[in-house]
């Protein structure tokens, strides 16, 4: 049975993480509501949880594999730049703009790093998650509704990537999704809407790589149960195929102006989580 949850749990976050609905917190409430002992043993194993972030890393570089490629070649450049003092400015160079711009974006990930043990157990408070997937749901129902945005990389600015940086640190948060705040917040800030989904994925190249270093630390000291490994290698194999399809799914949903068709799905599924807790709880 572990590996028909290792499958949900893989299919929740490649669709979750990605789509604007909260990986983190739809885990938490599957451990927490329904109360699976395999499925709590599977989230719970740190190296599992690196597996599926693993898995969705590779789902984003395949996605968006012209973007990474010319930021590598453009990472030779400044090496060669910075070798014959030519300097390293960003002007007409768009792909060194992207890679300065999604620095600047991880930036505010460091003032979160100090709270990072009280937001975990944050993961044991359903109806907080509920609540805060009712907030997720009203951040995507504004974000729809602003203007439509022009900005591109070649206009976009340090305050935005700082912004859009800080809200992505705010997604910590179980039950805030990191895609769907962090869209909105490049919608915020004028971001063209389809270049605001792209900037989210590719910023979580850098945050998703940082917490799974963090984690490594976590195997390191519990260790690793090796007759879990088959269960393992199926959710990272499902939460890789599922999440490139969300990407894709996202892509278009968000080019033709339905963003904030989730934020319904969010606001019914924080009212039913809250509403389920408090009748446990009872």
């Amino acid at each position: 049975m572990n590996i028909l949850y290792a499958a949900l749990l893989g299919l929740v976050q490649g669709v979750a993480e990605f789509l604007p609905i909260s990986s983190s917190g739809h885990l938490a409430l599957l451990e927490n509501i329904l109360g699976a002992g395999g499925l709590a043993e599977l989230d719970s194993s740190a190296f599992f949880n690196i597996m599926l972030h693993l898995a969705t890393l590779v789902a984003v570089m395949v996605a968006y594999w012209r973007d990474i490629r010319d930021m590598i070649l453009e990472v030779g450049d400044m090496g060669y730049d910075l070798v014959h003092r030519n300097g390293l400015s960003a002007q007409g160079r768009p792909a060194r703009k992207l890679i300065y711009m999604l620095i600047a974006a991880t930036l505010p990930l460091f003032i979160i790093v100090p709270f990072n043990d009280a937001i975990e157990r944050l993961n044991t408070i359903p109806w907080f998650i509920g609540a805060a997937l009712i907030l997720t749901g009203t951040l995507l129902y504004i974000a729809d509704r602003l203007p439509r945005g022009r900005k591109t990389v070649e206009d976009m600015t340090v305050v935005d990537a700082l912004v859009i940086g800080l809200a992505q640190g705010l997604a910590t948060i179980p039950g805030l999704s990191r895609s769907g705040t962090t869209i909105s917040a490049g919608m915020g800030r004028g971001l063209k809407r389809t270049f605001a989904v792209r900037f989210s994925f590719l910023m979580s190249l850098l945050s998703v790589t940082g917490a799974v270093i963090l984690q490594v630390f976590d195997v390191l000291e519990t260790g690793l149960d090796t007759a879990m490994l088959p269960a393992y290698a199926v959710g990272m194999i499902v939460a890789g195929v599922t999440g490139y399809f969300s990407i894709r799914l996202l892509q278009k949903i968000v080019s033709k102006g339905r963003f904030g068709g989730f934020a319904y799905y969010c606001w019914f599924a924080g009212l039913v989580s809250i509403l389920i807790w408090f009748r446990l709880s009872a």
